[in-house]
């Protein structure tokens, strides 16, 4: 929607740590100083900038005009592209043109009745495919919080006295597909090959291939990640008249009352008075990689 922030997206959503990029890159194997990448959902360009020292070209599309702007506004180099545009529709990549095509945080929107086939059509022989992104994080050591969290996210109806939790607001079959880690994603195995999964449930161990998404961060950190969730800008949007302290209103919208309520339950937070923002803890992400290659 033209009200979603895309400025707020590229500051406040974390980023992809470079053993990410390892993982896909050695999966992909082939000589890449000479090769195109694709780059699905390309949001503000975090995916492509980080890639393209390894691709002669790089060309990025996503369907909203406002991240393709901030793309370009906060892209200085001429090897990448730019342009608005979905996965479902890839007339203008010419045929095995594509040595790999990734989607980071996108895939779960994609409509693969027809995704599927134009990455068929566009990746060359022996080219690849890898899709990667993550799910609900919890705070590590605090899992009350995270529950009140999870509560104000997710469920329907009240979750606090006159406050409607985000639940209806996701954009949905999207958000469950990415809740299961994209389990029912199968690339099709008439055109791909040696297909790997890796995932990770958030809050259980992990190796740096599987955790990719674990970082500290402070609470003021995280409570800004909140305010990019989508089903926040739709509860905004229901709720036009309830402003957050951040824009400077009584502080009665969702994710200030979710906030005072998570504060509450952790003393330690309470006792920082103020000053909770400044607290840092570990946040754990849910993640999957999908990688294949083309037959």
């Amino acid at each position: 929607r033209s009200t979603f922030s895309a400025t707020s997206y590229a500051a406040f959503r974390p980023t992809y740590p470079p053993t990410l990029f390892r993982t896909v890159l050695r999966y992909h194997q082939l000589p890449t100083a000479a090769g195109s990448l694709l780059d699905l959902g390309c949001g503000h360009g975090l995916i492509a900038r980080d890639l393209s020292p390894h691709f002669k070209v790089v060309t990025a599309v996503d369907p909203s005009a406002g991240m393709v702007q901030q793309a370009k506004e906060t892209t200085s180099d001429p090897k990448i592209v730019f342009r608005q545009g979905a996965a479902e529709d890839l007339g203008f990549v010419d045929v095995a043109s594509v040595d790999m095509a990734v989607a980071g945080q996108a895939a779960h929107w994609f409509d693969y009745n027809k995704v599927w086939p134009n990455l068929a059509r566009v990746v060359k022989p022996g080219g690849t495919m890898a899709f990667w992104g993550y799910k609900d994080n919890v705070l590590l050591g605090y899992e009350q919080a995270t529950k009140v969290m999870e509560r104000f996210v997710y469920e329907f109806g009240e979750v606090a006295p006159g406050v409607e939790g985000m639940g209806r607001f996701w954009q949905q079959p999207g958000r469950n597909i990415l809740r299961d880690l994209l389990r029912i994603v199968v690339p099709p195995e008439k055109e791909w090959g040696d297909v790997q999964r890796l995932e990770h449930e958030p809050g259980l161990e992990g190796n740096e291939k599987t955790a990719w998404l674990r970082k500290k961060m402070t609470l003021g950190e995280i409570e800004a990640y909140t305010r990019t969730f989508s089903c926040y800008t739709e509860w905004q949007r229901a709720y036009p008249e309830r402003k957050s302290r951040v824009a400077g209103g009584k502080g009665d919208d969702v994710l200030d009352v979710m906030w005072e309520y998570m504060i509450d339950v952790v003393p330690e937070w309470k006792a920082k008075g103020e000053t909770w923002r400044d607290i840092e803890v570990e946040s754990d992400w849910g993640t999957y990689i999908i990688m294949a290659r083309r037959k």
